[in-house]
């Protein structure tokens, strides 16, 4: 298995063209989207859903964050992150690959948020400061797009 400083000089790092918001609903403010199909994320563009016992959160771009706002003024609320894939399929036995990219980028003070997909991981990462991580993680990365 190959450590986690030669997967990440094997991978190929993206960045979304487009801005997304990170949505903190109640359980009784998400049963009310759900009865109202037309809030739903369209079914083409990137999203994400996750449900604890706390809350439910939500990842939408733009386009669909405008289109349920009014339905969610209740929420919590963070916007302006763009989505940092990087684009390299990792095993489940790859040890370290996320913590050396948090690293790097904590050691530049540079705030993420983490979302880990089934088999690439992903940043979130504030428009100001995303000049300022890609400047850093190329240094580490095959290749930027």
């Amino acid at each position: 298995m190959e450590n986690a400083i030669e997967l990440l000089k094997k991978t190929r790092l993206e960045v979304s063209s487009d801005t997304y918001a990170l949505v903190s609903l109640r359980h009784k403010d998400w049963q009310k989207l759900l009865e109202t199909p037309e809030l739903s994320p369209r079914g083409n563009a990137p999203f994400m859903l996750f449900r604890d016992t706390r809350e439910i959160t939500l990842l939408l771009d733009e386009i669909d964050f405008v289109t349920i706002r009014h339905a969610i003024r209740d929420a919590r609320i963070e916007r302006n992150f763009r989505l940092v894939t990087f684009n390299i399929e990792l095993d489940w036995r790859a040890v370290g690959y996320f913590a050396l990219i948090a690293k790097i980028l904590a050691e530049a003070e540079i705030p993420i948020g983490a979302i880990s997909a089934f088999s690439r991981d992903h940043l979130l990462i504030k428009q100001e400061d995303l000049p300022k991580a890609l400047k850093i993680l190329g240094e580490y990365v095959a290749e930027m797009c």
